[in-house]
């Protein structure tokens, strides 16, 4: 005669959701660009009036060519009173950065941390198919590290 449970059928482990750690799920998608022929002066303006620190530059087809920054415009700035030059009519394709590495949205979180710290970079345009589809910042980096933290690394 064999032993008998009496704890009848067990239920199936409850799988757990884990947080999302991938770039796409904490990326921007609704962004400010510029073009490379808007003036300078209107990008200050923007970077002022949305309080944020850059944005990409993209042509007509929506495919990312650049990236303009307080530092670039600062630089202009400083520029301009070394040579007695007001901003004026200057462009925008004239002090963006065009040498921009940009991150797949399939990349998770911790990597991406890592390549903001290899970089020294403020944000990483997020490219699909050739077109612009999002940027993730420092900052989106850091909120996805909390929402990890609260659900994950419990103390």
């Amino acid at each position: 005669m064999g032993i008998k449970s009496f704890q009848g059928k067990r239920a199936e482990p409850e799988k757990l959701q884990s947080a999302p750690i991938l770039v796409e799920d904490y990326m921007c998608h609704s962004l400010i660009t510029f073009k490379k022929e808007d003036p300078l002066r209107m990008v200050i303006e923007t970077l002022m009036k949305f309080k944020i620190s850059g944005a990409p530059v993209v042509n007509d087809q929506n495919e990312l060519i650049g990236v303009i920054s307080d530092g670039d415009c600062m630089k202009q700035i400083s520029e301009s009173r070394y040579y007695n030059m007001p901003i004026g009519d200057k462009r925008v394709e004239e002090f963006m950065e065009t040498n921009v590495p940009t991150i797949d949205k399939n990349v998770n979180i911790f990597d991406c941390a890592s390549l903001f710290y290899k970089h020294d970079c403020r944000r990483f345009p997020i490219i699909e198919n050739g077109k612009l589809i999002g940027q993730i910042s420092r900052k989106d980096i850091l909120c996805a590290a909390m929402k990890l933290r609260a659900q994950n690394w419990h103390c």
